[in-house]
């Protein structure tokens, strides 16, 4: 054999990694955690440099963490590096109504203790996650992590995947992963098509101090702009998710502070006694974008990457973290095997099991949010003895905090808490 061919062998069978995953957020680095603890590599590529990662401050950010998501962290050596400082939620309480009015008087209302399992979920500020994440990855021996880098090319073929770095540094692993955000340009230079729409709708986010405890109750108040969530944290604290159309979205978020308060104040209540922020405050425009297909050729897409569903129910890292459990499993069951982990026959496994959860959520949420979020008298009354006919059915409202708490459907091995 000549040295040319024999060269395009060696290069083909040699691998920087098993897995390239592009995106360092939260899902990236629990993939490769996840993957590793299954005997398999990973190089996780971070757009952020590493002092971003390592921040510290409260910026307001907060995620809602599903039981089951919970269970996948403490698999995984994380929940014990951060369960200590989550708020566990002990009772959803979701309403129909009108800033300054009040909610209706039907509602839903969901305790922790119908359910055997204990809290149906966490409340985890983003700092100590992405902090966990960070470090559990620089103690794993089997995960590199590229800060402060962005991919500009990748070339699979028939023995793996081959990325080009903005450095002018090339990668190659037997699979591509897309961890990059809705905007995904993995699925992009992939050909990989999105289907969606905007909602016309902008999420206001922060965190707010409050003179009462809230005993770890949530709540969805479901106004005719968009809904309001009020999420409990650790303290007198909560985290605010409270959407608007563009154009308000955009007036309330050019306010000073004080203002800014005046403007949530009738659509919050005075429940909680009175409110400061805390933190910093963001906007995100609300939208629905599907990716057509989850693989292709030696890749997958996960997270945000694959499914950007309306915040309504707080489920998108949740679906994330399914994700995660989902293509790992499916992975490192492969390698077992001793098949080709990267064979698009192997990556399709995970497409079939993530597509069907995916898209019933995103069809749900979408119908929430259509159903809710207008001020029509019919549809009001309409979904207003809806709720009030769930609320007073013990074995349906069960049934809906089961789901709240990630315990429905296919789960994943990591989720039901089991080690790959």
């Amino acid at each position: 054999m000549d040295n040319p061919a024999r060269a395009a062998i060696l290069q083909g069978m040699t691998y920087d990694s098993d897995i390239l995953i592009v995106g360092g957020g939260l899902n990236g680095p629990a993939l490769a955690l996840a993957l590793a603890q299954g005997g398999l590599s990973a190089t996780v590529i971070d757009a952020l440099p590493a002092a971003a990662q390592a921040d510290d401050g409260f910026d307001g950010r907060a995620y809602a963490l599903a039981l089951a998501s919970m269970r996948l962290l403490k698999a995984l050596g994380i929940w014990s590096e951060v369960g200590m400082r989550s708020q566990p939620v002990h009772r959803i309480v979701a309403s129909d109504g009108r800033a300054g009015e009040g909610p209706a008087p039907f509602f839903l209302d969901f305790h922790h203790g119908e359910i055997e399992e204990g809290p149906m979920g966490y409340m985890l500020e983003d700092r100590y996650l992405r902090q966990a994440f960070q470090a559990a990855m620089q103690s794993a021996p089997d995960v590199t992590l590229m800060p402060g880098e962005t991919v500009v090319a990748q070339a699979p073929d028939a023995t793996g995947v081959t990325v080009t770095l903005a450095s002018g540094k090339t990668l190659r692993g037997r699979v591509l992963v897309g961890c990059d955000g809705r905007k995904t340009g993995t699925g992009s230079r992939a050909g990989i098509r999105r289907t969606g729409w905007d909602y016309g709708q902008t999420a206001l986010v922060c965190a707010i101090a409050h003179e009462h405890p809230h005993n770890g109750e949530a709540h969805q108040f479901f106004m005719p702009a968009g809904p309001l969530a009020i999420l409990p944290l650790p303290g007198n604290r909560s985290s605010i998710v409270w959407s608007e159309t563009h154009r308000n979205a955009a007036a309330i978020q050019a306010l000073d502070d004080a203002g800014y308060l005046d403007a949530l104040r009738p659509r919050f209540g005075d429940f909680l006694g009175e409110i400061a922020l805390e933190g910093k405050r963001f906007t995100y425009p609300l939208n629905l974008t599907l990716a057509n297909a989850f693989v292709a050729p030696r890749l997958a897409l996960l997270g945000d990457a694959a499914h950007g569903v309306h915040p309504i129910a707080g489920q998108g890292l949740n679906l994330g973290l399914r994700d995660v459990g989902a293509l790992a499993q499916v992975l490192v069951e492969a390698r077992r095997r001793g098949e080709d982990i990267g064979a698009l026959d192997v990556l399709e496994r995970y497409q079939t099991w993530r597509r069907f959860d995916t898209t019933v959520m995103a069809a749900g949420t979408d119908a929430v949010n259509k159903l809710f979020s207008n001020d029509n008298p019919v549809l009001r009354a309409g979904r207003d003895l809806g709720m009030g006919a769930v609320n007073a059915l013990p074995g349906l409202r069960r049934r809906f905090i089961r789901e709240a708490a990630g315990l429905t459907g296919d789960l994943p091995r990591l989720m039901t808490g089991r080690p790959l």
